[in-house]
């Protein structure tokens, strides 16, 4: 029997959820499937320019997961951008951060949300919030 996933701490969904060409194919099996926090390990390494161990112990993971993870994101935007498909950021497993936690960098977490008018939401002792969870 396997371990059931750890969530992973993520500060803010995507703006937009669908990436990709115009002109492609609208049918499911053409799309790229991206998960929640392989989105966010892009935006923490490529975009925050977070080293590897700071993402870890801001997503609350291993910094050997996080790597894993950051591989395949980076697969997926390859495969998507080289092959011209969708790129479509959904699902996973992960709690949204309310910007209180310990470890929370640059306290970025509470002004993306209110931003985007969701306001602060009601929080675990932990700090964050489930949101969704993989059917894994």
């Amino acid at each position: 029997m396997s371990r059931p996933k750890k969530w992973r701490k993520v500060c803010c969904l995507p703006e937009s959820t669908w990436f990709g060409p115009l002109n492609a194919p609208q049918e499911p099996k053409h799309f790229v499937n991206m998960t929640v926090e392989e989105y966010e390990t892009i935006r923490l390494i490529d975009l925050e320019r977070f080293t590897q161990e700071e993402c870890a112990r801001q997503m609350n993971i291993a910094r050997t997961t996080v790597q894993g993870i950051y591989t395949q994101a980076r697969k997926k935007l390859a495969d998507s951008m080289v092959n011209g498909r969708i790129l479509k950021i959904e699902g996973g497993n992960y709690k949204l951060c309310d910007g209180h936690s310990q470890f929370c960098h640059r306290k970025r977490c509470r002004r993306r949300q209110r931003a985007r008018g969701e306001g602060v939401i009601n929080t675990t002792p932990s700090g964050c919030n489930p949101v969704k969870k993989m059917n894994n």
